[in-house]
């Protein structure tokens, strides 16, 4: 056993929130901060080109390489849960969409779930703070940030085809998603900066290393918090074959995220008494909500073959692939310098619903998210899926070991309600792709197909196609410390033990309405001022929209 010198703050964890708070924290130059990460560098021309962005997502050296267990309501299937390794975390490995969040899920988290304190009006300052906008700062967005953010060149001529069909389906365009207004069709963020993939590590980790007083260990696994009493007081973690402890003199903060920060929890004794006891582990506090509560957004591609020559398609060979990455090694520029999901759409499933429950993004060609299967003809498909599914899933431990990866299980579609929601997105992307807008690309639909109409059709279509979005959240939910369910309070400490935060998308009381990137960095922006005591950011004015006609039409 190797002891290290103590420091002020330990962050577990160098993701999306980590970077963030290793920035933050050691700013001053006076706080010692060490952040722990498992993985190592994410200096690679794939993670760091936005175009191939299923290559480190399905890369063993990026990713844990989690999946769930058989899903009872999916056919058995198990989905891949891919979460980051490395430098940045999932920032380095995911699709580079940059989505807020609509104001009101904020508003939802502040009067129905207990987050006193992250209501729209108190988050939006941290967004802005995080953000540095290519087009600029306004009212609602950051223009000198860290985090750079850009849109596409909408160059393809089916981006354009997919806002003109939207319009003619009655559906509005928004001139930002992330501003007054996310409800309707639009440009679709993403962080690039330059031609490159703008991570949270690219954002905060670099700028900072250079701080003698940020220290950071790779290849480190945290495998316990260490506790006297109550309190927690420092990280084990296992190196090179090693096992070490580093003690922290004020807070322990881990930012591992949904999975790997439930499993660090538990396995220290911190999580369901029923569960701890079961695998030996002594109880520190009983928290039956760690690992509870457990949501993501499910999506399937509604994949339309094209009648021209002009999508993705053709540069899928090696020559093309090759082209594209020459152009980008030495222009940062062409296919290669986007995540080619340059328009999107936000929409509500059917009256009565206050704001967007179904998120587009558009891609101009046909291929699976991770790039497992490619249509073997030029095609374009719209990812799509519910924003607010009522299926709640949880995280488990396997066993006592921190090298056993947890059970995951999402529980997906097993509120019946779900079933509806996803019938709906088949019939009005369906009712999209129809308009005259597509007429000279549209070819047959690849997928889910014409015959696919009735419910009991587009059911087994789901059960058998549909795919996590990527978005695990919510198992240490942030809520009123008299809620027996909540495992953090609105400052982010945990209940019932001293000197431990978690900062990371574990903590959303409820799942936001859009990509989890942007929120959970924002998370970090407003954890650094709660653990550095700092006066909270003034609440912004800005006002956002509702559909005046909500409670009776769907457009």
């Amino acid at each position: 056993m190797m002891r290290l010198e103590e420091t002020e703050y330990i962050i577990v964890g160098a993701g999306s929130a980590g970077c963030v708070l290793a920035d933050r924290l050691s700013a001053d130059g006076q706080n010692r901060v060490v952040l722990l990460e498992y993985g190592g560098s994410d200096r690679s021309i794939f993670i760091q080109m936005p175009a191939p962005l299923a290559y480190p997502m399905n890369t063993k050296r990026w990713n844990w390489g989690y999946e769930s267990e058989p899903e009872p309501h999916l056919n058995g299937r198990r989905l891949n849960c891919p979460r980051g390794k490395g430098l940045g975390g999932s920032s380095s490995i995911n699709g580079l969409v940059y989505v807020r969040g609509n104001a009101l899920d904020f508003e939802r988290w502040k009067d129905e779930e207990g987050a006193r304190g992250w209501g729209y009006a108190d988050v939006l300052p941290y967004f802005k703070r995080a953000e540095g906008r290519a087009e600029g700062g306004n009212e609602y967005r950051g223009g000198d940030g860290p985090l750079s953010t850009s849109y596409g060149s909408l160059k393809n001529p089916l981006h354009q085809a997919w806002l003109d069909a939207a319009q003619q389906a009655g559906y509005a365009l928004s001139e930002d998603y992330n501003g007054y207004r996310q409800e309707g069709f639009g440009r679709m963020d993403m962080t690039v900066r330059d031609g490159t993939r703008c991570s949270a590590a690219k954002a905060y980790l670099y700028p900072a290393r250079k701080r003698a007083n940020l220290r950071i260990i790779q290849q480190a696994l945290a495998t316990r918090i260490l506790f006297e009493g109550q309190r927690a007081v420092g990280i084990e973690y296992e190196r090179g074959g090693q096992v070490y402890q580093l003690r922290a003199t004020r807070e322990v903060i881990l930012s591992g995220g949904p999975i790997n920060s439930v499993q660090l929890l538990k396995l220290s004794g911190v999580g369901p008494a029923e569960e701890l006891r079961q695998h030996g582990i002594d109880i520190v506090a009983n928290r039956p909500g760690v690992g509870a509560n457990l949501q993501d957004h499910l999506e399937f591609y509604f994949q339309m073959a094209c009648t021209q020559p002009i999508t993705l398609y053709g540069k899928a060979n090696l020559l093309g692939k090759a082209m594209v990455g020459a152009q980008w090694l030495f222009l940062r520029s062409g296919e290669g310098a986007s995540n080619q999901f340059e328009s999107c759409g936000f929409i509500r499933s059917r009256a009565g619903i206050r704001y967007p429950d179904i998120q587009y993004h558009f891609f101009p060609m046909a291929i699976n998210y991770d790039g497992s299967s490619l249509a073997s003809e030029h095609g374009f498909q719209a990812h799509v899926g519910p924003m607010r599914s009522k299926s709640r899933g949880m995280v488990t431990l396997r066993s006592a070991n921190p090298q056993d990866a947890p059970r995951i299980l999402f529980n997906y579609l097993s509120h019946p309600d779900d079933w509806a929601d996803m019938r709906a997105c088949v019939r009005l992307t369906r009712e999209i792709f129809q308009q005259e807008a597509f007429a000279p690309f549209r070819g047959r639909e690849i997928q889910p197909g014409a015959e696919c109409v009735t419910d009991e059709q587009i059911d087994a279509f789901i059960a058998d196609h549909v795919e996590s979005a990527l978005h695990p959240s919510c198992t240490c939910k942030m809520g009123d410390p008299a809620d027996p369910m909540a495992v953090v309070d609105p400052e982010l400490r945990v209940i019932g033990v001293e000197g431990l935060r978690i900062v990371d998308s574990s903590v959303m009381p409820s799942i936001t309405t859009g990509n989890l990137n942007a929120p959970t960095i924002m998370i970090g922006e407003k954890g650094a001022d709660h653990i550095l005591g700092k006066p909270l950011l003034a609440p912004s004015n800005a006002p956002y929209y509702v559909a005046p006609n909500w409670e009776t039409a769907q457009r």
